[in-house]
């Protein structure tokens, strides 16, 4: 048996780095946000010839349309974000491009969303992150006959959702990753999977607690961990391989969002022993003191 417990505060020295620097990111960087919460138009056009941006940057200004970011690859494939326009303005705007360019231009992606409607959006994800933790707490008094038990659990899933958010951050300003509908996924998924961890954890000190109640909570906790700490790392690294291949040779549409998965999936895998079971170890030491 491994005396985990004996190093909690460690654990939370590093939980309470990595949270910090995450909210620093997100004070100081922010997030891309997606126009599925931000509201606007994403438009995708194919030229026919090499452009550059300086191009067409003076067409759409001309049309008093607002840009929020505009690229161009080198299969002269060109990508905007603009405030919200109707499908008149995109023709108008694409006419004058192939006039003023002598360009033919195929029209790829046009998809606009209104500010109510992203507002919308960011109430209904804010509901539904709240539903389940409530969820999760409810589930686990009940199957555990304990509220501390479900204390524990939503703490380590709140610990999760903080490092997600910040690393986010992070990714959102280094690498270009949009907060979308598809983080929101995420961060329902990372969710389910902390506590799924952490419920198999929480388990097998409920078993001990039957059989060994002479002994004391510590104990107990350090050889749950013990034992399933082999198997959660096994049953994590299966998620966590497949989860890498598809960062390195799946498509650039999932990208950011396998990326996401991964670090929460590596996230959760720490916070069951690491974070949930010290804290479930300091609410017990709360009770008996």
């Amino acid at each position: 048996m491994i005396n985990f417990l004996k190093y909690k505060t460690v654990y939370f020295l590093i939980s309470t780095v990595v949270i910090l620097s995450g909210i620093f990111s997100i004070y100081y960087y922010g997030y891309n946000v997606s126009i599925d919460f931000a509201g606007g138009t994403n438009i995708a056009y194919q030229f026919n010839k090499k452009i550059a941006k300086t191009d067409i940057e003076p067409i759409f200004k001309n049309k008093k349309i607002k840009i929020f970011s505009i690229s161009i690859t080198g299969s002269n494939r060109l990508h905007a974000r603009t405030s919200s326009i109707d499908e008149k303005q995109e023709k108008q705007i694409r006419d004058e491009a192939e006039k003023k360019l002598n360009a033919k231009i195929q029209l790829l992606l046009f998809e606009t969303v209104g500010p109510t409607l992203g507002r919308e959006t960011i109430i209904k994800t804010i509901i539904a992150s709240l539903v389940a933790s409530l969820g999760i707490l409810l589930y686990l008094t009940f199957a555990f006959k304990n509220l501390k038990y479900g204390l524990a659990a939503i703490i380590a899933a709140i610990h999760d959702l903080l490092v997600l958010f910040g690393t986010f951050s992070l990714i959102s300003h280094f690498l270009g990753a949009e907060l979308d509908l598809l983080f929101v996924t995420a961060i329902l998924t990372t969710m389910s999977f902390s506590v799924h961890d952490t419920i198999v954890v929480f388990d097998k000190i409920r078993e001990y607690r039957k059989k060994e109640w002479k002994s004391d909570f510590k104990t107990i906790a350090n050889r749950a961990v013990t034992e399933t700490m082999v198997r959660s790392l096994n049953n994590s690294l299966t998620i966590i391989l497949m989860l890498v291949a598809l960062v390195l040779i799946g498509g650039e549409v999932i990208r950011f969002f396998v990326l996401t998965l991964l670090i929460g999936t590596i996230t959760g895998t720490y916070s069951s022993p690491f974070v949930a079971v010290p804290i479930l170890e300091l609410l017990e030491r709360r009770k008996s003191s």
